[in-house]
């Protein structure tokens, strides 16, 4: 996604909400953000899900190749365990678990700041699927925040596969991220990866837009707040609150919902564990008047 294809669809959109175009800034950055995910190598597929078992496809990622799988395991550190975690595919080479630093301290672990593939001496976690379970001496980390993009972009930003920038955000609360990693690769899409304690720290959303600064940059004229703001604007469908009509609430509900307010039925049992998550992840539990 280049520089004119990012102010093109803002254009249309703003477009057709009958609102003028806003001007992007030079080096404008998309940014998403990347929830605690597993990857698996192809024995490990086999152990947590059975023998001769394939990873099946949810959904498609912004990265080309990518998906996110229907599977999902249960992590495991000496403390605590997160259930459902995400399952991307398709397989690699060696297992890796990322996770941010609130779930690592969650699950009672250390994981080390790395960029996603370096594992080496990383931090042990264990992994429970329906057919079996699975302990990895290293593979558990924090991913650096990173930035994917193709050859051309590189060459338009001036930057080189390997180097570190910073990406500013403005917003309701400005941040700066320093020690952005550039990554570069004929099939990647430009986009920034940040984990969701990263996100929470900004008040970024997905969508939101970052400015990619170089050592000796001056300011960029144009503001990525003028675009965040327009684009918060246009009007979606997002529900506050999540309906929750079973008649148990789990720990595992609570952290696959994605609203901050999960509304129960009158005489809906709710677990110990199930209020502990949720104020673990701000979210409130509340009775349907």
């Amino acid at each position: 996604m280049n520089q004119q294809l990012i102010e093109q669809i803002v254009g249309e959109i703003l477009g057709q909400l009958g609102k003028s175009p806003v001007q992007l800034p030079e080096r404008a950055v998309p940014i998403a953000v990347s929830a605690r995910h597993v990857h698996l190598q192809p024995e490990h597929v086999e152990v947590l899900f059975g023998a001769g078992y394939e990873l099946t496809q949810r959904s498609e990622l912004s990265q080309p190749g990518q998906f996110a799988a229907n599977e999902t395991v249960m992590i495991a550190g000496p403390k605590s365990s997160i259930e459902r975690v995400r399952i991307l595919g398709p397989v690699r080479k060696a297992t890796q678990v990322e996770v941010s630093f609130t779930d690592a301290m969650k699950l009672g672990v250390k994981p080390p700041l790395r960029e996603s593939g370096n594992i080496e001496g990383s931090a042990p976690i264990t992994l429970i699927g329906p057919k079996g379970s699975v302990h990895i001496d290293q593979g558990l980390i924090i991913a650096q925040a990173h930035i994917h993009m193709a050859p051309a972009d590189a060459t338009r930003f001036g930057v080189e596969d390997g180097e570190y920038v910073t990406v500013e955000a403005d917003g309701v609360r400005a941040i700066s991220f320093r020690n952005v990693r550039i990554r570069v690769n004929e099939r990647y899409r430009l986009e920034m990866h940040i984990d969701t304690d990263e996100a929470n720290a900004g008040f970024i959303t997905q969508g939101s837009i970052g400015r990619l600064v170089k050592s000796g940059d001056a300011k960029e004229v144009a503001s990525v707040q003028a675009t965040t703001e327009a684009v918060k604007a246009i009007p979606v469908n997002v529900p506050e609150a999540y309906e929750f009509t079973k008649k148990l609430l789990s720990a595992e509900d609570v952290s696959e919902i994605s609203e901050k307010e999960i509304v129960i039925n009158k005489g809906t049992i709710v677990t110990a564990l199930a209020r502990d998550t949720a104020r673990e992840l701000g979210k409130t539990i509340s009775s349907r008047k």
